[in-house]
């Protein structure tokens, strides 16, 4: 048995025909697809038809955005890695600012606290780690530097993210780099 295609199977009068019927189907599937409930539009139902009101929904009071923190076990690296590539793609500079974590998203600032002498710094994650059980980030040398956990190579830390809604801590920010601060004029 021959098939023939819809295109070819019919001409003439008979084609453009059935072409009309299919686009007045596909225009009036279309027209009914986007109806919301068959009632004409701009024009409110009657009175008697409208639903009641939903009842009152008692909501809890919205609790506080919880703050993100971690504390523990920080160690550094640095000659041994000097120039390889890290997790986000760049060569690894162990005198900038930067670390590796586990988790975060590659290129989050977090002001890193040394517990034991109250020191700060601000680093960007560039790189996945700490390898080893217990730490929780990975410093570069000159984070490390920073903090006064150079000579003992590890210390007990706290990282938080850098807030952008924090002027306080963006502006500690924006110390650290020794980047010009842009603020309004004084009026």
């Amino acid at each position: 048995m021959k098939r023939t295609s819809f295109r070819t199977g019919f001409t003439g009068k008979q084609g453009s025909v059935r072409k009309f019927a299919t686009g007045l189907l596909m225009m009036g599937l279309a027209l009914s697809a986007s109806a919301k409930d068959g009632s004409p539009s701009g024009t409110a139902p009657p009175a008697s038809e409208k639903a009641p009101p939903p009842p009152a929904v008692k909501t809890k009071p919205s609790a506080k955005a919880k703050h993100w923190f971690e504390v523990g076990v920080a160690s550094w690296y640095g000659t041994k890695f000097q120039g390889r590539t890290t997790a986000g793609g760049e060569r690894f500079d162990m005198n900038q600012m930067t670390c590796a974590h586990r988790s975060l998203p590659l290129g989050t600032w977090l002001r890193v606290t040394n517990l034991k002498n109250h020191r700060t710094a601000y680093v960007r994650v560039n790189d996945r780690g700490p390898v080893l059980e217990g730490r929780i980030v990975d410093l570069s040398f000159a984070a490390a530097r920073t903090l006064g956990l150079a000579g003992a190579g590890i210390g007990q830390v706290s990282l938080e993210p850098v807030n952008s809604g924090d002027p306080e801590m963006a502006l500690a920010l924006v110390a650290q780099l020794q980047l010009p601060v842009a603020l309004p004029p004084v009026r």
